[in-house]
């Protein structure tokens, strides 16, 4: 078994009453009404994505915030019950989300991991997030994945309305991005007076941001102004790494996305400058954790992939795991994660936290591939329910 958190694994069962973790270990009781025989294979807690975008059935920001969002939500949900088989048990959704998505999750309706979400991302006018071509003069009315609200006042309106509607926390964009097409990747979006109003708003309902950032000026605009959650963090350098430190700010890579999107690009039909932008952070990201780790910043794990690029979530997997080996990636996947999102009852095989596990058919730190291998045998548990 590994915990979540212990630099070795653990032998020994776990015993499970009422959905949470009764006792762990040797000492734990070996006999229960149900027994899942897991001898010879490793127990880990459920994973968790904190990057993940349910509404995201595309590429084309257009294109989904026009589409009817009956049909994005189920979808939505077919990429939730996906995500799940691949035993990721707890999803932060960073752009979109609503009650009604929720509510149908907590109601069973679908099968779905924990589903945590922001609702909308916020954008400036022009930023990463506004969809609109430099040429177009349609207006993105609806907001499935994100609006554009621009100024304080706008601004606070907008983050108590997300709360209003059972947002987990706020998800903003603080630089440019690969898919949107009018912003330099590079430069910081949003004054500081928007971001702070952002953040404070937060901070008073008890919650956080997330902040869409890649460079060294967006990520130092973003912490110095209360942002908790770094997204992406690609173009991070060692002086900004020891800023984010100093704040006490994650970074959730993503590691995922910019490598699909190089090899599937043609598939995807990406355009030129997305092409070009995404060429500018792909080698990027992993000096980025390395950097990260070193300042003592905690990093956590997302993958933030669009449309058919939601195949690629196990890759993300691998790709983290090379970068970190295997106990440290499973600990950004598991109780990182779960800090990350004020969870310490998830992420964990400790008595009390909820029983969201992973059960894999061999030991992972000697072969590493159980971990992102979809033809290898995996039980996910729910709450203390197998699932299939």
């Amino acid at each position: 078994m590994f915990d979540g958190v212990s630099d070795e694994l653990i032998d020994g069962p776990v015993h499970v009453v009422d959905g949470r973790i009764a006792e762990v270990g040797p000492g734990a009781a070996a006999t229960a009404d149900r027994v899942l025989d897991a001898r010879g294979g490793t127990v880990l807690p459920g994973l968790i994505d904190a990057h993940f975008h349910a509404y995201g059935i595309g590429l084309d920001g257009l294109r989904i915030e026009s589409t009817p969002l009956s049909y994005v939500a189920l979808a939505g949900a077919k990429r939730l019950s996906s995500a799940l088989a691949r035993g990721f048990t707890t999803v932060r959704d960073v752009a979109g989300g609503d009650p009604g998505l929720a509510t149908a999750i907590d109601q069973g309706l679908i099968a779905s991991p924990r589903y945590l979400y922001t609702g909308a991302a916020l954008s400036q006018t022009g930023g990463h997030g506004d969809a609109r071509a430099a040429d177009s003069d349609l207006c993105a009315c609806h907001a499935h994945t994100t609006e554009v609200v621009d100024g304080v006042d706008a601004l606070r309106q907008a983050v108590r309305d997300r709360f209003r509607r059972g947002a987990h926390a706020i998800k903003i964009m603080t630089s440019g991005g690969v898919m949107s097409l009018t912003d330099p990747i590079r430069i910081p979006q949003y004054s500081p007076d928007e971001v702070r109003a952002v953040t404070e708003e937060a901070a008073r309902r008890g919650s956080y941001v997330a902040a869409h950032a890649y460079s060294p000026e967006a990520i130092r605009h973003s912490v110095e102004n209360g942002v908790r959650s770094v997204e992406h963090g690609n173009l991070l350098d060692a002086e900004t790494a020891k800023v984010m430190a100093e704040h006490d700010a994650f970074l959730v890579p993503t590691l995922a996305t910019y490598d699909a999107m190089n090899r599937r690009s043609d598939e995807m039909g990406l355009a030129a400058v997305s092409r070009a932008k995404n060429l500018e952070v792909l080698d990027h990201g992993r000096t980025a954790i390395e950097l990260a780790r070193a300042a003592g910043v905690r990093v956590g794990f997302g993958t933030d992939l669009m449309g058919a690029l939601e195949d690629e979530q196990l890759h993300g997997v691998r790709l983290q795991t090379e970068v970190d080996g295997v106990l440290l990636a499973l600990r950004s996947m598991t109780s990182v994660n779960a800090d990350l999102l004020r969870r310490p009852d998830l992420g964990r095989v400790e008595e009390g936290c909820v029983a969201d596990l992973l059960v894999l058919d061999g030991d992972p730190v000697q072969e590493p591939s159980l971990l992102w291998d979809s033809s290898k045998r995996r039980i996910v548990v729910q709450a203390g329910v197998p699932l299939g």
